[in-house]
């Protein structure tokens, strides 16, 4: 019987080790397989014959040791090594490697499975998909391109699909103010020849008197109903403004120019092309005393006007006449510099905006600024759209700003209106000063507004955030990957395909955001590889083919035993 058990002892040492020879095998095979986890077989011992207990020693005689025949061996387990690979860069935007013990999310025929393979593609329907098709799961945006955490779903990337505008809401500025220049004192003053609106009687003209009305100084009359006016060529510091149009008829608020009947309709149609801001000083007003078209700018060099009768045109198109004689009686002074920026509205279409920041005050406090800003944007014909104040301290530091908010319209336009955009002057490390210097510069150096723009490319960090870059040059999150952990990853059951999928003594999967709880980081761009080491793998596979040559020999020696055995009873 011992020589029948030792056969049957051997062969179960046969079984086991050609068990194990199959698993380093099965590693050595998967050494190039991305995300591939070592496994280990681990033996036991199967039940022994006991031939003897063990005894209690007693007074006259000591204790005794059970005596027991091992029957052989049995494989016991495969543990599967959950540490991380060596990761590689590809630099391809679509793998992704987890540096840490969470797995992804895939939903593959309807059944959830997880992986450590971050071997991604896009499908035709912008999905990220594994190779067989297993779609990588995540948490999708809202239409701020904000997070939406809660649910996962499927993760979309619509390169070459999804486009982006976004209006403009704040302007950042940086630059220096020269506080060493003079205080501004007065704006441009430009008064035109006189008007008179009753020949016979000599009466000179009012703001209530109608265009058809009026005579010049050689008593001839101006205007005739259905004259069209145009104020083209005038300059408003340096820069030239855009040419407008006034018919003379009834009053109509309606066009996007000036139409009306009277001379103060046109004073103040000259009021909004010139872009004085009334709020602040100046205007267009016509003089009682002669009749006369008085302009008054706002203060500061960079708001002054420039304004001559060859500037006004009746009937250009057809029969063009010079209605107007003007004269500049002084120019706008004061330390002040002019700015230009664009911003974008909801649409992605540009506006072009002046600033003008004119010094309007030096205490023993420090410096005040006045900001005045237009834009030949805005659908009305009005080019004022505000103005603020910068206060700075005795050592040039911006300390407050007021009315730095300003409305740009954009009637019939498409795009959402009135459009509101801040102006911000104090972000930190480029906040404007106002130091004593050769002379002011500021600019604008960013705005939150884009045009319209593709969706090229994304990139994913190491929180699992992926982050589109539009042909605009915005960036904009499109999705967030999330991460599986386990209480026991032990238990997950390989299905094949670089995939697990849960068992009852694997626990259910928590989903968390990479970086939490564990689960490690996203690295974008780069493949977790094979954890298996080939040396070790070498050294067990000796091992097993020792163990399964030796108990090949324990199985010789029986059977030639058993020969001997019978050879001699013949």
């Amino acid at each position: 019987m011992g020589l029948t058990t030792a056969l049957f002892t051997s062969l179960s040492g046969l079984n086991s080790n050609s068990q194990a020879i199959t698993v380093t095998g099965n590693n050595i095979a998967n050494v190039n397989t991305t995300g591939y986890k070592s496994s280990r077989a681990t033996f036991e011992t199967q039940i022994s014959q006991t031939l003897a207990s063990g005894s209690a020693p007693t007074a006259k005689r000591g204790g005794t040791n059970p005596i027991q025949i091992g029957l052989g061996t049995h494989l016991g387990a495969i543990s599967r090594n959950f540490s991380s690979g060596a990761l590689e860069t590809t630099g391809i935007n679509t793998d992704m490697a987890i540096d840490g013990n969470g797995f992804f999310t895939l939903k593959l025929d309807g059944n959830t499975h997880y992986s450590r393979a971050g071997t991604f593609q896009l499908d035709r329907d912008f999905r990220m998909v594994t190779p067989d098709g297993g779609r990588l799961q995540g948490l999708g945006v809202d239409s701020e391109f904000q997070v939406v955490n809660g649910v996962t779903d499927d993760l979309v990337i619509p390169i070459g699909s999804l486009t982006l505008a976004e209006a403009t809401q704040t302007v950042n500025f940086s630059g220096n103010l020269n506080a060493g220049g003079d205080v501004a004192t007065g704006g441009a003053l430009i008064v035109s020849s006189m008007l008179f609106s009753d020949v016979g009687g000599g009466t000179v003209a009012t703001a209530e008197d109608d265009l058809v009305d009026l005579f010049g100084p050689d008593l001839n009359p101006l205007f005739d109903m259905g004259d069209v006016i145009s104020v083209t060529g005038a300059q408003k510091g340096g820069a030239t403004l855009p040419t407008h149009t006034f018919e003379i008829g009834p009053a109509n608020t309606s066009s996007s120019d000036g139409n009306g009947e009277t001379l103060g309709s046109f004073a103040l149609f000259l009021e909004q092309v010139l872009g004085i801001d009334t709020a602040v000083s100046g205007g267009v007003t016509i003089s009682e005393v002669s009749g006369q078209i008085v302009i008054q700018g706002n203060s500061g060099a960079s708001n002054d006007l420039s304004l001559e009768g060859a500037n006004i045109i009746i009937n250009e198109a057809t029969d063009p006449q010079w209605p107007f004689l003007f004269s500049k009686q002084t120019a706008a002074d004061g330390e002040s510099v002019r700015t230009t920026f664009t911003a974008f509205d909801s649409l992605g279409s540009p506006m072009m905006f002046d600033m003008s920041v004119v010094l309007e005050e030096k205490t023993n406090l420090g410096t005040t600024w006045r900001f005045y800003v237009q834009s030949n944007d805005d659908t009305d014909l009005e080019r004022v759209l505000g103005n603020g104040t910068l206060e700075f301290d005795t050592n040039g530091q911006l300390i407050a700003t007021d009315d730095t908010e300003f409305f740009i319209d954009r009637m019939d336009s498409g795009a959402f209106t009135p459009q509101e955009i801040s102006a911000v002057f104090d972000e930190l490390d480029i906040a404007v000063s106002a130091l004593a210097s050769a002379a002011s510069h500021i600019s604008a150096v960013s705005q939150d507004g884009s045009a319209i723009g593709t969706l090229e490319d994304f990139s994913v960090s190491n929180d699992g955030t992926i982050v589109g870059v539009f042909a605009n040059g915005s960036l904009r999150t499109l999705g967030q990957v999330t991460l599986a952990q386990f209480a026991n990853p032990q238990g997950l059951e390989d299905v094949g395909g670089n995939l697990f999928r849960v068992t009852d003594n694997s626990g259910i999967a928590a989903i968390v955001t990479p970086g939490t709880g564990g689960t490690g980081r996203i690295i974008g761009g780069a493949l977790e590889l094979s954890n298996v080491e080939l040396s070790q793998e070498f050294i067990s596979l000796i091992t097993a083919s020792t163990g399964f040559a030796a108990n090949s020999r324990v199985l010789t020696t029986s059977d030639r035993l058993i020969q001997e055995l019978l050879a001699a009873v013949r």
